[in-house]
């Protein structure tokens, strides 16, 4: 069928020829580079090669060093000092020659010497109270740090070694080829802290009252650093802020405790029935059978019992597992312990939960079902998981992850009770640390180098997986909350970040250790990004399809950034390179408004445009073709065609087009639209994104268009659609559901929407 636009090439025509003429009077400009917003990232990826494909798989030849650890692990309750033992055995799998090999001593960043505090910029507070004062002026520093009592090869023979901060440099005797393995044993022993007071990863918490400690261990024992395609060695500091870059290996582990303590780790515990009570094993035979509710393994009357006992005797635990980066340990005697089973993928794991009786009520409640939830959501995202169980261990102001276990924070008042922000905030923080089970701890990326990569894909699944506990558990959600009340994930949420001051943001792609605001930057806006990734640019099929195939392909490798960004546009067919430019390696924000709306009809009278270009080009009407003219409403075309009625019913040759072209059958189903628009769209923010715009007609009906974010390609500052429409258009609004993060809303709707002051707002809320 033949379009009514045929009408409008003359016009187009005689346009073109004019814009043309105009330019050709205009001073050449001088070149310029790509700027272009669409511009492929060539020139920020790296090429290519036989260890990663363009793709974003491993490449052909791919690999990864194998560290394996035999520790024997002694923890001295009375005086707070951990020691051990290990063997590490080192597999070099890379096509260099090692002469050397690289150990991270994390504990050091406490030391006496350690330089963490003095890059850390301070001033004097004009007021202060005593406990501030002496802590910052008239504490003197706590005897922290590894101390390194021995380094030997598997016969006994001394190592050479030198200790850089965090580093420890470990001189081979003989240089290590590709395939060579080398065993050599570190003794080590170090004082824990107490990281509510001191802060820190890991360490005790003291509980004045009953005078004991709840132990959460982990960076507890010297660790191979990695040696990799991408910087051969790893071993950039610890600074405090920046985590772990580890790589995989096999353990076995001895860590020997006060008797009356319960102990979990990383790992399956291999003497369970030496370390059990006959009772413990039977509530433990029933929680792998329980798939609804836990089961209390050790209740909180034995774990306050236990509290007064103090045990001069020793337990030891024996763990063993495979292909794990890294392991932690929590014990203490004023553990509740509960269980559960959750189906993953066929087979049963079992969640797990220890807190002493100071996390109760909240933690018998949710914790331990708040992890299989956890383990359902980012399975269906990603992968089934491996391991056979995951523990939530209930630690105070502490939210961290290793391998099968984690620390989270959490707590009701002495008198049990707690609010809102502390029951959704243990229960979020609980999605997090477990969620981390599989960013790094599977999909081992550098978090020492790229901390969005483990932080922002676990606080996007994270979203995903609070929305799925709301759904599953809505006896969760408190009065008033239809669904879980997620803090990072939902675009509006990022919008003051996005929107603040340029000097104090910085790229996602920057290292940890130099951004400003650490939490926005390796958390939300990652997160944000990927939720409006999935939701408003790929479409959720899309986008889950392609982040499996990341998840799947980089299971227990190490990824970079680049592998993530080709492999999601591999798997997808889409074109990301304008995304991620936008969103990753800059500061853009977006902003995305109306500029202008004119609305036109159709006419068979010359326009003023006409008029001017028959004036100039000495031609009378009767000389032009049958054309079709537009008039815009308000114009003085429009007040002279409207003496006669609607200017659409008197385009004529329209009319006898229709007659001559169309047959009758086509006759009937022609659209005939009455109006017509022309929307100029304003981007005055940097970012690329597609414009979504509901239309709302004089019927009371609505339509919601998705243009895709292409349209920019051209022009980065304006855009211009033609709307054709059978029904009058009376508002239009771009961004109806806050999909975007655009930062300034004022200019998203057209007829301009005038919005209250903020204290109006507030006495509204407040009237009465």
């Amino acid at each position: 069928m033949k379009k009514i636009a045929y009408y409008f090439l003359s016009v187009a025509f005689i346009t073109t020829g004019v814009f043309a003429q105009g330019q050709d009077q205009k001073e050449q400009k001088k070149g310029h580079t790509n700027t272009n917003k669409f511009k492929q990232l060539y020139d920020e990826f790296s090429t290519p090669n036989m260890y990663r494909a363009a793709s974003g798989a491993p490449g052909v030849a791919y690999y990864q060093q194998q560290a394996d650890y035999k520790m024997d692990i002694v923890l001295d309750d009375k005086n707070a000092v951990l020691s051990g033992f290990e063997t590490i055995t080192y597999t070099n799998n890379s096509p260099d020659v090692l002469k050397y090999l690289w150990v991270q001593l994390d504990q050091n960043v406490r030391a006496k010497d350690s330089k963490s505090p003095l890059i850390k910029s301070s001033s004097i507070s004009p007021v202060q109270t005593p406990s501030q004062f002496a802590k910052t002026y008239l504490k003197a520093p706590l005897e922290r740090g590894f101390n390194i009592e021995e380094v030997k090869d598997i016969n006994g023979k001394p190592l050479q070694y030198m200790i850089n901060r965090t580093m420890m440099r470990v001189e081979l005797p003989k240089a290590m080829k590709t395939g060579d393995k080398f065993s050599f044993s570190i003794k080590w022993w170090y004082n824990i802290n107490d990281h509510v007071v001191e802060d820190g990863r890991s360490g005790y918490e003291y509980f004045p009252e009953d005078g004991n400690r709840a132990y959460v261990i982990a960076q507890f024992f010297p660790r191979m650093a990695v040696y990799n395609d991408i910087e051969g060695w790893q071993n950039s500091q610890f600074w405090g802020r920046d985590e772990f870059a580890l790589p995989f290996g096999n353990y076995e582990v001895n860590i020997t405790v006060p008797a009356d303590h319960v102990l979990d780790a990383t790992g399956e515990l291999t003497n369970r029935k030496e370390v059990f009570t006959k009772t413990m094993m039977q509530r433990y035979e029933q929680a792998k059978k329980s798939y609804n509710e836990p089961v209390v393994i050790v209740n909180q009357t034995e774990a306050e019992a236990a509290e007064k006992g103090f045990s001069n005797k020793t337990k030891t635990w024996k763990f063993k597992t495979e292909n794990v980066r890294d392991y932690g340990f929590a014990t203490s005697r004023k553990f509740i312990w509960d269980m559960m089973a959750v189906k993953i993928g066929g087979k049963d794991v079992m969640a797990v939960s220890m807190y002493p009786k100071e996390g109760n009520p909240l933690w018998e409640d949710w914790s331990t079902k708040a992890v299989a939830s956890t383990l359902k959501t980012f399975s269906r995202m990603t992968f089934d998981y491996p391991y056979h169980k995951a523990i939530s261990v209930h630690a105070k102001n502490q939210g961290m992850e290793y391998p099968m276990i984690c620390w989270n924070y959490g707590r009701p008042d002495k008198d049990g009770n707690y609010s809102d922000r502390t029951k959704y905030g243990m229960m979020s923080v609980i999605i997090h640390e477990i969620g981390h089970n599989y960013f790094p701890m599977i999909v081992n990326s550098d978090e020492r180098q790229w901390t969005w990569m483990d932080e922002g894909l676990t606080t996007f699944l994270q979203y995903v997986a609070e929305q799925d506990f709301g759904t599953w558990y809505p006896e969760a959600l408190s009065p008033g909350h239809d669904k879980y009340p997620s803090r990072r994930g939902p675009a509006a949420n990022i919008i003051p970040y996005m929107s603040g001051n340029q000097d104090y943001i910085m790229p996602i792609m920057t290292k940890g250790l130099n951004t400003y605001q650490f939490g926005n930057n390796a958390y939300g806006k990652p997160a944000t990004a990927l939720n409006i990734l999935r939701e408003t640019v790929m479409g959720r099929e899309l986008f889950d399809y392609a982040f499996k195939e990341y998840s799947k392909r980089w299971m227990f490798k190490h990824p970079t950034p680049e592998d993530f960004f080709r492999t999601m546009e591999d798997a997808s067919a889409f074109d990301l390179d304008w995304f991620w430019r936008g969103w990753f390696y800059t500061t853009d924000w977006v902003d995305i408004g109306i500029k202008e709306v004119k609305k036109y009809y159709v006419s068979s009278k010359p326009n003023a445009y006409m008029k001017e270009l028959m004036k100039e080009r000495n031609i009378s009407e009767n000389q032009l073709r049958p054309l079709v003219y537009m008039v815009e409403e308000g114009s003085e075309d429009f007040k002279e065609n409207m003496k006669n009625g609607m200017p659409s019913e008197n385009s004529t040759p329209l009319k006898a087009y229709i007659m001559d072209n169309f047959t009758p059958e086509e006759q009937k189903n022609i659209n005939s639209p009455k109006y017509f628009y022309n929307i100029t769209f304003e981007k005055p923010g940097g970012l690329v994104m597609p414009i979504i715009v509901e239309y709302a007609y004089a019927d009371g009906t609505f339509k919601t268009e998705k243009y895709p974010a292409q349209i920019w390609r051209f022009n980065d500052n304006e855009v211009n659609k033609a709307i054709a429409s059978e029904k009058e258009i009376i508002s239009i609004k771009i961004d109806p559901n806050l999909e975007t993060a655009d930062v300034d809303t004022s200019n998203n709707s057209w007829p301009k929407e005038e919005k209250q002051s903020q204290f109006d707002q507030f006495k509204d809320k407040i009237k009465g």
